[in-house]
């Protein structure tokens, strides 16, 4: 049984990387007055082909509910349909859309978190953000720390880097951290692959509050921080990976995979 869908409004595209030509999107809901999301999940949207195929393409709301408007951040794909779609909708242009979706979300009440994130998988980190930290001045992070670690390969492909250098600029208890896989030798930010920073957060961590502690078998834990990674599988993989030999338990680690 198909979904039911409901059209949404382009309202403004941003080109937020000529080289990597990834466009932020903002649609508000057509007819509708709210749009009832968590921070964190999906929608698909749903369009015709040249074909006349209808394809569905997920994607990750980049931003926080906000009356009946939603973000999205998306690549253009070479070849790919509904990127090149997306990339191409002039601003008026309505699409039809079905969700939310999924379980990527944040643990309630909140508690220390480190967000991981390579390419457009800091779409939901950047929801996650506004939430905790929405643009009204409020701190809904309860004083936890957060970590947005963000790797990419080249300076122009940190995504909304403005944004979260601001909000670690207000907020002392929030660590902006990115790195480039490719930087130039100019470059002086950090260098390498988000595990390794992810590794020396969990160590740090490890060396003032000790080692994670076992979870008894039939036991539901009480965890004081959880792991959020959005991105390719190898890097998902690798950072569960790491966690895990630092005995996290399998619910610590929250994870969304895009290809």
């Amino acid at each position: 049984m198909a979904r039911e869908t409901y059209p949404a409004r382009l309202l403004k595209k941003v080109c937020l990387s000529e080289a990597a030509q990834c466009y932020h999107f903002e649609f508000e809901l057509v007819d509708r007055e709210s749009f009832a999301y968590t921070a964190g999940q999906f929608l698909s949207a749903v369009a015709v082909d040249g074909n006349g195929k209808t394809q569905t393409r997920a994607y990750s709301i980049a931003s926080a509910p906000t009356t009946n408007r939603f973000d999205l951040c998306v690549n253009r794909v070479e070849g790919g349909f509904f990127s090149n779609y997306l990339a191409d909708l002039p601003e008026g242009a309505v699409i039809q859309v079905h969700g939310p979706h999924g379980h990527f979300v944040l643990h309630q009440p909140p508690v220390d978190a480190i967000f991981v994130a390579t390419g457009t998988g800091i779409a939901p980190m950047r929801a996650f953000t506004q939430q905790l930290f929405p643009e009204s001045g409020e701190d809904f992070s309860g004083g936890r720390h957060i970590w947005c670690v963000y790797g990419t390969r080249h300076e122009s492909e940190l995504y909304y880097r403005d944004y979260f250098e601001q909000i670690a600029a207000r907020h002392s208890n929030f660590h902006y951290i990115s790195t480039l896989s490719r930087a130039p030798q100019e470059w002086t930010g950090n260098r390498g692959y988000v595990q390794q920073y992810v590794g020396k957060i969990v160590a740090e961590r490890e060396a003032e509050l000790g080692p994670m502690p076992a979870v008894a078998e039939g036991v539901t834990p009480d965890f004081d921080i959880y792991t959020y990674i959005c991105g390719l599988n190898n890097m998902v993989s690798e950072v569960r990976n790491l966690l895990t030999e630092h005995n996290w338990h399998k619910k610590q680690i929250v994870f969304e995979r895009y290809d």
